[in-house]
């Protein structure tokens, strides 16, 4: 059954149903209001309501209709930067506690699946494959250095012919698999926190796009006005709508900027699935514009690859993901693509996310740089924490250097389409 609202993608149209829940329409109260019904607003929704907390959630479209129902499905080990770049950001001792964040957050992702029975394909093993020859040396290092001082130990190397073997594409050199990590159907995990938060207690009101806020002070609380005419008064805004927030607050929009990545799945491809990817692991490749794909349960390569940096989605979006895909795997030339759409992300400057206190009564997290599925369900839980008043973990990732675009709102998009074209130029060359 189709989950109305949604692009038209695979996952919608393999989406379990859920009512829809109302708009808002008239004033309401709350001891907490969060904007955004993704995978951030959606946990800390769940979180607070399970202490007893009153949550109204805004979404402007239907729930998982940003991000958390659009992207790959892929479940990442560590923060979004690796341990090398964490080290000399913030220093060893917070960088083996944002490790193990992370881990906690894959755990969480499994737990919630598990404790909520949300119905959403999940699978271990993610391959991450290098398309350059000189990257192999620094992966081998990479990995030796996460078993020996993380402790890691679910990740192996794979040399040129062990990679060939599992996945069909002669564009890769080496690589390594980590059996931690994982994918899963992304729309049906944000359907599933939604049960689990509507069953908690928490409101949830679709097709109610915040537009402004207001703050009392001195513990007044906040005041949120929506499109319908709606209204909520809390003690405690949560701005959780990543890449969707633009042009709500000033102070996410210097430091959060939305960009587009596209996504297209082919027809099922029967026999030839296993020549694609034969292990059942979904692909990140070593790219700056990464490309990333899986076979779905009923056969199909799910192939995500090209993004642009204006605030429109593409509409071609076929003819413009084929190419990537054809790319790594020219055997498919024949192959129909049945779905395709795109979405809409936030990335920061340093491709961290930015977790902060903008004030006593607001509190952000976004800009998850593409590795939300696996951070945004924990990062709501330690949202839910900080209300509560437990603030060590939201202190930690508030630690995160996360400066603000260079120009400001006023000249990232131009000043940052340039630097992300660069990157994506040494990618071919």
């Amino acid at each position: 059954m189709k989950l109305t609202g949604h692009p038209n993608s695979w996952y919608a149209a393999t989406a379990h149903p859920l009512p829809e829940q109302p708009a808002l329409r008239g004033p309401v109260t709350a001891d907490v209001v969060i904007i955004g019904a993704g995978y951030t607003g959606l946990s800390a929704a769940l979180h607070l309501a399970e202490r007893g907390i009153r949550v109204v959630v805004l979404e402007g479209g239907r729930i998982g209709s940003g991000a958390s129902g659009r992207n790959g499905g892929q479940i990442h080990s560590g923060q979004r930067r690796d341990v090398d770049y964490l080290e000399g950001a913030v220093g060893k001792d917070d960088t083996a506690k944002l490790w193990a964040l992370a881990e906690e957050a894959k755990g969480l992702v499994r737990d919630l699946v598990a404790r909520h029975a949300i119905a959403c394909d999940l699978s271990d093993g993610l391959i991450i494959a290098d398309h350059k020859p000189n990257y192999v040396p620094m992966t081998q290092a990479y990995v030796r250095r996460l078993k020996a001082e993380y402790g890691y130990d679910r990740i192996d190397l794979l040399d040129r012919e062990q990679l060939r073997a599992l996945v069909g594409s002669d564009g890769y050199y080496g690589g390594m698999i980590d059996h931690g990590a994982g994918h899963l159907h992304p729309l049906n995990f944000a359907v599933g926190l939604a049960r689990a938060a509507l069953a908690a207690g928490a409101r949830i009101h679709e097709g109610t796009r915040a537009v402004r806020f207001a703050e009392t002070g001195a513990g007044g609380g906040v005041t949120v006005e929506t499109d319908g005419g709606g209204s909520v008064k809390a003690d405690i805004l949560l701005l959780c709508g990543n890449g969707l927030m633009d042009g709500l607050d000033g102070r996410v929009d210097t430091h959060v900027m939305p960009i587009n990545n596209y996504i297209a799945v082919t027809e099922p491809l029967g026999a030839r699935a296993a020549e694609i990817i034969s292990n059942g692991a979904a692909v990140a490749d070593s790219r700056f514009v990464v490309n990333y794909y899986r076979m779905t349960p009923d056969g199909r390569l799910l192939f995500g690859g090209g993004e642009n940096y204006r605030r429109t989605l593409r509409e071609d979006v076929k003819s413009f993901v084929r190419p990537f895909m054809l790319r790594i795997f020219p055997q498919l030339a024949d192959a129909r693509l049945d779905y395709a759409w795109g979405g809409t992300l936030g990335i920061t400057m340093t491709r961290l996310p930015f977790v902060r206190r903008l004030s006593s009564q607001v509190l952000v997290a976004a800009g998850y740089s593409g590795q939300g599925v696996a951070l945004a369900p924990l990062y709501g839980k330690i949202l839910a924490e900080a209300v509560a008043g437990q603030m060590g973990r939201f202190d930690l990732l508030a630690r995160l250097p996360v400066p603000g675009f260079v120009g400001g709102t006023l000249l990232r998009f131009p000043l940052m389409v340039a630097g992300l074209t660069y990157y994506a130029l040494r990618d071919r060359l």
